[in-house]
């Protein structure tokens, strides 16, 4: 697995890029913004690691133009900033996951094990639907009674999982551990804000709601007259 790692704290770049080659991954360094963009898009990768707060240009800004010129590479940001709206930022800005400084490289590990299967999984030829909604996983459009529906890679990722669990209810934990295949902070409210979020897009102006909450348990896509 082919790794780039943009951080421009040298203690912080040498102890993953040590740890990362110690597990047999090949690791490209870069310490700004735009030496990262210049590596990400003239070099192949399997992922990118990317702190948010970097000279130049900053790791969001790196994030966007790099996913501006390639949808599949993988996209980790490290960062200190651990708010709700710091981390939603993140991962609209691009990134598949996130991962709060400080952390033990255990758990950096794990991450990186969780998008590489993620990465490693067949694109499948497959359209889903309920009601008038319908998601091109081959395509990866999503339209609902005919008209396209504009999602972010996070909301897309979250309404396939949806889809395929469509009439059961899936917790908070469930969407946590299979759409972003981590654990967030038990007092993180991301996965409310990005339920909000598709359902605005889904649900708004139409009068059969797909998008159901079930105070204590969860949610459920479901065709219900509300």
């Amino acid at each position: 697995m082919k790794i780039l790692l943009v951080e421009d704290e040298p203690k912080v770049a040498s102890f993953i890029k040590k740890g990362l080659e110690e597990q047999a991954y090949e690791v490209d360094q870069a310490y700004d913004g735009t030496f990262g963009v210049k590596l990400a898009l003239q070099h192949e990768y399997d992922l990118v690691i990317l702190d948010i707060i970097l000279p130049n240009i900053s790791g969001l800004d790196v994030c966007r133009q790099i996913r501006q010129q390639n949808k599949s590479v993988s996209i980790l940001m490290l960062t200190a900033l651990g708010s709700t709206d710091d981390k939603i930022t993140g991962l609209d800005a691009g990134a598949d996951d996130y991962l709060t400084k400080p952390f033990e490289f255990k758990e950096l590990l794990a991450r990186i094990r969780a998008l590489s299967r993620r990465g490693s999984e067949a694109p499948a030829n497959e359209v889903l639907r309920i009601a008038d909604l319908e998601l091109d996983l081959t395509k990866k459009t999503v339209s609902r009674a005919g008209k396209p529906v504009n999602l972010t890679a996070r909301e897309f990722s979250l309404l396939h999982y949806l889809l395929r669990n469509r009439g059961r209810v899936v917790s908070r934990v469930d969407i946590t551990e299979q759409v972003w295949e981590t654990s967030f902070d038990t007092g993180s409210n991301v996965i409310d804000v990005y339920v909000n979020f598709l359902r605005k897009k889904i649900d708004k102006g139409h009068t059969v709601k797909l998008i159901h909450t079930l105070v204590g348990m969860g949610y459920v896509l479901k065709e219900q007259d509300d």
